[in-house]
């Protein structure tokens, strides 16, 4: 398939998973894997009933495939090409995880890495003092 078939495909995919309404910095600490049998952690911050849209390929890399190892309890997770999107619940709060499994090829090397995503709800501030 063609890069030009392969993008619009792509596109086609992220269109019909729904409308973006997503924080374009929910994730924190993105470390990059190496494809080496390697396991890194990221963490998110997402606001209850939002989602965040994510992409899994850097710069080097081809991704055949992508797996989830560990999903989410308090949210769902969508895998959208090489990348996710993760759907807090509207009454999440606290901490939660899931785990994904990225196969594909680094510069000439094939192979796999886990990643590792905490989930924080963001809470919303609070105000201090009396209202009159």
């Amino acid at each position: 398939m063609s890069r030009a078939k392969c993008a619009a495909a792509s596109l086609a995919i992220a269109l019909l998973a729904g409308p973006a309404a997503a924080t374009p910095n929910c994730l924190k600490d993105q470390k990059a894997y190496q494809l080496t049998g390697d396991t890194i952690e990221w963490s998110m911050t997402i606001a209850p009933g939002s989602d965040c849209i994510q992409g899994l390929r850097w710069s080097t890399m081809q991704i055949y495939g992508v797996a989830v190892a560990e999903q989410p309890v308090n949210g769902q997770l969508k895998l959208v090409g090489p990348g996710f999107r993760y759907f807090a619940s509207p009454a999440f709060t606290g901490t939660e995880k899931f785990t994904l499994v990225v196969f594909g090829k680094n510069r000439r090397e094939e192979g796999a890495s886990t990643v590792e995503i905490t989930v924080s709800a963001l809470t919303p501030p609070t105000v201090v003092g009396e209202l009159h």
